[in-house]
């Protein structure tokens, strides 16, 4: 969600973990702080899927079971829930720079938007019937924010007011262009912005096909990435010219460069790493890509464990 040639296995950080993932102190860096975990647990049964990490070392994640949104500290690795689900799963999230949570809905149809400080709901949005739709990922500017539905050819846009105000309703943008949906399937995924901030990318994870979306105008556009299939492509990365792209049950994330306008997309590297048990989505902070693991793999029980690991920037 390619072929797993010239693929590069990450250097698995030597940490011995306190209360996360292994035992013993958390060692500490060259200059004597402690180091961030490698990797921690999430709660026994949560099924995570999104992640969101903002300009502080805190993540934020959501669960497919019931909705609800966990916290953890990356410094520490412990964490707990800050709001309660609504009974219906969280997929992707973003977080602006407003302290707001933007949740993807999947088969709910919905989306909304959560104070990351307090877990109240800011504002829920009913995007379509919770019927043929899955509202799978998210990403946030400093104009608006753009869901994907893996199961119908459009995005949904919630415009923001001159001072960020969420708006009454959300806006459905029909896509067109070089899009095909296929039915049936999860096709469009993950998304993020182009380097020049003027359009979006979005993946097909059916397909393995990279697209560049206007947002205004849902029109699409194939980027060229130079023979790369981007099959199980999953969540999207930016940042400056660099995309990551996670291909979940391949275990493997891509390194792309992309040109400034997202036209076009050059393979730098591929990198796995023996932790990762079907990771769904990445992000970052300081000089770490973060992955959940949703072990898609392996069925779900009210006792089965969930991780997040952490790597180095590839």
């Amino acid at each position: 969600m390619v072929s797993r040639s010239g693929v590069l296995v990450a250097v698995v950080l030597g940490l011995t973990l306190t209360g996360v993932t292994g035992a013993g102190a958390t060692p500490s860096s060259p200059g004597g702080r402690p180091a961030f975990p490698a990797g921690f647990s999430l709660p026994q049964g949560f099924l995570p899927e999104g992640i969101a990490i903002g300009d502080a070392p805190t993540a934020y994640f959501g669960s497919r079971a019931d909705g609800s949104l966990y916290r953890v500290n990356l410094r520490t690795g412990e964490g707990e829930v800050f709001s309660k689900g609504p009974g219906t799963p969280s997929v992707g999230l973003k977080i602006d720079r407003r302290d707001r949570v933007f949740v993807s809905g999947g088969a709910a149809g919905d989306g909304r938007v959560v104070d990351a400080r307090t877990g109240r709901i800011l504002k829920s949005y009913a995007f379509t019937a919770p019927t043929g739709t899955f509202v799978n990922d998210v990403v946030v500017t400093d104009r608006a924010a753009w869901f994907t539905d893996s199961l119908k050819a459009v995005l949904y846009q919630i415009p923001f007011g001159g001072h960020g105000e969420l708006p009454a309703a959300a806006k459905t943008i029909p896509l067109t262009g070089d899009f095909v949906l296929t039915p049936g399937v999860n096709n469009l995924n993950g998304i993020t912005t182009t380097p020049d901030g003027k359009a979006l990318l979005a993946v097909q994870s059916n397909t393995g096909k990279l697209f560049r979306v206007d947002g205004a105008t849902g029109a699409t556009s194939e980027v060229g990435l130079g023979g790369e299939v981007l099959v199980n492509g999953d969540g999207l990365l930016r940042e400056g010219d660099t995309l990551y792209v996670v291909q979940n049950r391949l275990n493997t994330v891509e390194k792309f460069t992309l040109d400034r306008t997202g036209t076009r997309a050059a393979l730098v590297t591929k990198v796995t790493d023996p932790r990762f048990d079907v990771p769904t989505t990445v992000a970052s902070f300081g000089n770490r890509l973060y992955l959940p693991n949703a072990r898609f793999t392996t069925p779900p029980a009210p006792d089965t464990t969930y991780d997040v690991v952490a790597i180095p920037k590839p």
